[in-house]
């Protein structure tokens, strides 16, 4: 293979078709599997056509045949009340006849680049290989569990002082609730039109939308949801509060009559089981959204720390598979109201991290104290305290996919 024939260029809009193809080939999108959720190849392509105008797209050309790419969607997230803007990377892949020339690598990198140009110092990716992603940066931060409830096993009906209406899934209600959920909630993303259209894009016509409105009219959550051979499926369910949690499953229990079991899923690390009268349900925990920090100096001016009464100081060398601006000795300093700040230090120090085990940290994943005891992260107990002291406690919720 001559790679100098190979161009490395942005991918628009007139290669849609090929992005497409080149999706099915790596993921191996078979046309029983869309047909199952009704649709046609052409379908699938003018769902991508609006995605792929928004995104960020790089590829690797032969001649003017697209063999590797990798796309960017410009996103936000929240992490610990404060907005970030975010790359989501997907669309991942290299026909197979262009493996192990290290396109991927180059690929990456580029896209990394650009991130950090585009002032995007967070990456989110769903991944198809934790290992490969890990040796790239990327580290897991969010898990998703999947229960199954038999219909005896459903939370008895309790008064609460809202309502639950039936709405359509493209309301502006439902938008309206998860708008007020995803400024509440750490790790979850902002959903703007793309994200919005990369929630529904793999789902079939049957799903229904319920939503809880608080005693003053506003939507405190919403259960998205479809029923078939007897079972009540639940994409997702979200509430901003108890009550409105307690209203979701009374819909959910309304239902007893007509099904056997619920099966569904939740994206936070609290199992369901401690919430039921009868806990005894199964439950399958997975890891599912990996991130990696793009630029950690600006990463952390805009991270919130927790405010202390005495300044907190930290010198470390950090290490980045990819990124040069990453890798070095750094001191990292948080001021008593919070505010973090990193300079390069000429400081000796044993003190050791990997960029990997920094995004997990600060996201809220894995603590610490649990990151030193696992070799994780090296340094001393004082420096671990500090860390536990600084960092806010809380997991991070994420129920999007791309």
């Amino acid at each position: 293979m001559d790679k100098k024939r190979l161009k490395l260029k942005s991918v628009g809009i007139e290669y849609l078709e090929q992005y497409n193809q080149l999706l099915r080939y790596v993921f191996q999108v078979t046309d029983n599997e869309l047909h199952q959720i009704g649709w046609e190849e052409k379908e699938m392509i003018r769902a991508k056509s609006p995605t792929l105008k928004k995104a960020d797209v790089l590829g690797w050309f032969d001649g003017d045949n697209l063999i590797s790419q990798v796309a960017v969607y410009p996103m936000k997230v929240r992490i610990f009340n404060h907005t970030y803007n975010m790359g989501g990377l997907t669309g991942v892949g290299t026909y197979p006849e262009y493996t192990n020339l290290g396109l991927m690598h180059k690929l990456l990198y580029q896209t990394l680049t650009d991130m950090r140009e585009r002032n995007q110092y967070i990456s989110y990716l769903y991944p198809y290989s934790i290992p490969y992603y890990r040796r790239k940066g990327w580290e897991i931060i969010s898990d998703k569990i999947t229960y199954e409830i038999q219909d005896y096993q459903l939370p008895k009906n309790r008064q609460v002082k809202g309502e639950v209406r039936r709405v359509t899934t493209d309301s502006t209600q439902v938008k309206e609730a998860y708008d007020r959920f995803a400024l509440r909630t750490h790790g979850a993303l902002l959903r703007d039109e793309l994200a919005w259209n990369e929630y529904w894009l793999w789902d079939s016509d049957d799903l229904m939308a319920a939503v809880y409105y608080n005693e003053d009219g506003e939507p405190d959550g919403y259960v998205i949801y479809w029923i078939s051979d007897d079972v009540f499926h639940i994409k997702d369910m979200i509430f901003i509060n108890e009550d409105a949690r307690i209203g979701l499953w009374n819909f959910v229990g309304a239902h007893f009559s007509m099904i056997n079991k619920v099966v569904g899923n939740t994206f936070t690390d609290e199992p369901l089981s401690f919430l039921l009268e009868d806990g005894d349900i199964k439950e399958t925990i997975a890891p599912y959204f990996m991130a990696r920090i793009v630029d950690f100096e600006k990463f952390i001016e805009e991270y919130p720390f927790k405010p202390d009464t005495i300044e907190r100081n930290w010198t470390f060398t950090l290490n980045d598979p990819l990124l040069a601006w990453n890798q070095g000795t750094f001191t990292l300093s948080i001021s008593k109201d919070g505010k973090g700040t990193v300079t390069h230090s000429t400081q000796k120090t044993n003190d050791s991290i990997n960029i990997q085990t920094m995004t997990t940290m600060l996201l809220g994943y894995k603590r610490p104290d649990y990151l030193y005891r696992i070799g994780r992260l090296d340094c001393s107990a004082e420096t671990v305290d500090m860390l536990e002291d600084a960092i806010e406690q809380q997991s991070p919720y994420f129920s999007d996919y791309f």
